[in-house]
């Protein structure tokens, strides 16, 4: 399913929510532990996990930016910069499973805002994959797929 895209004002608002069949714990574990964030987004590496600490991304080169978190409820709540935008991670407990909601805030539009919105897609996808214990398969053709979906949708 598609996230929603809204407009609030002169900023984007784009949602995901996906149900886990997963207990918060070990979904929070996939954003917070950095040998389970790396096996879905290897860029990735949480440095100081705290509010007002960092996550590092890896711009493969050498050299590595810095994003500051900026909301940190154990369990609960993962917000950080990412480059000019932000990103939160909402994790809710239910009775058999988990509710994750991810909400990227984006300040403006560019021709590589809909590779990140299908990157953000795909990788929920494979965490979802990896808390189920099956191979989620190359990225590559679904990241295409959902490239394709959020371009239109943001035309």
């Amino acid at each position: 399913m598609l996230a929603q895209i809204n407009k609030n004002g002169s900023k984007y608002s784009v949602t995901y929510e996906r149900h886990l069949t997963h207990p918060v714990a070990n979904v929070w574990a996939m954003f917070t532990d950095n040998s389970k964030l790396q096996q879905w987004f290897d860029e990735l590496h949480v440095e100081d996990l705290r509010q007002g600490g960092t996550i590092l991304f890896d711009m493969g080169d050498g050299t590595y930016e810095e994003m500051k978190i900026t909301e940190l409820d154990h369990q609960a709540v993962l917000e950080f910069d990412w480059d000019k935008d932000r990103v939160r991670f909402h994790f809710m407990e239910e009775d058999n499973g988990c509710e994750l909601t991810l909400i990227e805030t984006i300040n403006e539009l560019t021709e590589h805002t809909p590779k990140d919105l299908a990157g953000w897609h795909v990788c929920l996808d494979v965490i979802e994959a990896l808390l189920d214990g099956t191979d989620y398969g190359p990225r590559e053709k679904s990241w295409k797929k959902w490239y394709e979906k959020y371009k239109e949708a943001l035309e």
